[in-house]
């Protein structure tokens, strides 16, 4: 059974009684709960932040290895402006469906994080740095397709793992990768954390930065303290008032989060720097900040002070739609085998999975590991939910990568 959703055919999923779950394939999934633990040990142990050169390229050779092992061809290729190399691994099978799998190597923290906190389990939860994102979601990735090549399984044209190297920084050196092998697919499948309810995400906000910088004349703050142009007094008085950028009721968030400025308290400071972080449901809110900021900057406090503005855009939003909806009732159909509930949410956050919507290729995201704490030192996954997502991944990627089994035409 099919329909035409958006100019895509998806599936759509009736409703009706749960069926049974594959019980070859749940039991795979139960006994990789062990091994799967111990992989995510050791790439959490990694200091891996975006900007973390050595900790990518371990985290790469070790996930790499592994998928090779599974039979899986590796390129490494450029990620500019980024430090290090995305990984993509391609596997072709016998079937129709090309599946895209979409993670993150690198994580928000420095150098030394792993070594002040690193893995630790208490049976329940197990924590450390960028465990749940997206640590997590490279091993259910891994752990899934080592169950289905376990079980033979080769229905699929084609299935290709991204492992990108600069999702937290906004995905700027891997964009044009992203959108050209998502073009190059019939569905993606982003590995990015479960949320805390054990969810699926089905909508996120775009997402992008302003940049502020204020130069100033530095001046002895106590003997001739007219002498100077203050920058930081500028770059507060910025701060205040574009701190109403946002729009609650379109649900546009601006907030100011990093602000720099001096270095002597005996000194009038010659230049400050300030970042707000900005989020928008609606595309058009991008043009409606810029063009507002450029506007209410000009109104300076200090006139003697140089003040420039710039609105970085990073992530796309990914707005509801029914061809993602009907995606995800099929993720939640198989999940229902398990005596599980899928929860179905939006979130603030920004992802890869934007650009693949943007591209115009259906997706879902959230498919990793389930945690919290994300972004934290407290961050932590739950352990029971390893082989739940294991299995669920496993079977979106059989249902999808048989197409022709479905009766679905191929979404262009």
């Amino acid at each position: 059974m099919r329909r035409m959703l958006m100019g895509l055919a998806v599936v759509t999923v009736c409703c009706g009684a749960a069926a049974a779950p594959d019980a070859n394939l749940l039991a795979k999934a139960e006994a990789r709960k062990a091994p799967a633990l111990a992989l995510l040990e050791k790439l959490v142990n990694i200091d891996s932040g975006t900007f973390s050169a050595r900790g990518l390229d371990d985290v790469g050779a070790i996930a790499a290895a592994e998928l090779k092992g599974l039979g899986f061809a590796i390129e490494m290729l450029p990620a500019t402006p980024a430090l290090s190399k995305n990984i993509v691994a391609t596997l072709d099978g016998k079937g129709r469906g090309r599946i895209l799998l979409v993670a993150h190597m690198d994580t928000v923290f420095g150098d030394g994080t792993a070594k002040a906190h690193p893995f630790r389990s208490d049976g329940k939860r197990a924590y450390g740095p960028g465990i749940m994102d997206d640590k997590g979601g490279i091993v259910i990735g891994i752990e899934a397709l080592r169950v289905l090549r376990e079980q033979g399984f080769n229905d699929f044209k084609r299935v290709t793992v991204l492992l990108n190297t600069n999702e937290e920084t906004g995905s700027h050196g891997s964009r044009a990768l992203i959108e050209r092998l998502s073009k190059a697919h019939d569905i993606v499948f982003n590995l990015e954390p479960g949320r805390p309810a054990d969810g699926l995400v089905v909508s996120r906000k775009g997402s992008g930065d302003i940049e502020l910088t204020v130069k100033g004349k530095a001046s002895h703050a106590g003997v001739a303290p007219k002498q100077g142009v203050n920058a930081a007094l500028e770059a507060a008085h910025q701060l205040v008032q574009l701190s109403q950028l946002g729009d609650d009721a379109k649900g546009t968030s601006v907030n100011w989060t990093v602000i720099q400025g001096g270095e002597r308290s005996n000194v009038i400071p010659d230049q400050a720097t300030a970042q707000a972080d900005v989020r928008v449901v609606q595309p058009e809110e991008f043009d409606r900040v810029e063009k507002d900021m450029r506007r209410i900057a000009a109104k300076q406090l200090v006139p003697d002070a140089k003040v420039d503005i710039a609105l970085k855009r990073s992530f796309p939003p990914m707005p509801p739609s029914p061809v993602t909806d009907a995606v995800a009732r099929a993720a939640s159909d198989i999940y229902a085998e398990l005596g599980r509930k899928l929860t179905l949410e939006s979130s603030g956050g920004a992802a890869d999975s934007s650009i693949v919507f943007a591209a115009g290729v259906p997706t879902i995201d959230g498919l990793g590991i389930v945690g919290g704490g994300i972004h934290t030192l407290e961050e932590y996954a739950e352990v029971d939910s390893i082989a739940p997502r294991i299995y669920l991944l496993a079977r979106l990627i059989q249902q999808f990568g048989r197409w022709a089994q479905l009766n679905v035409q191929l979404p262009r």
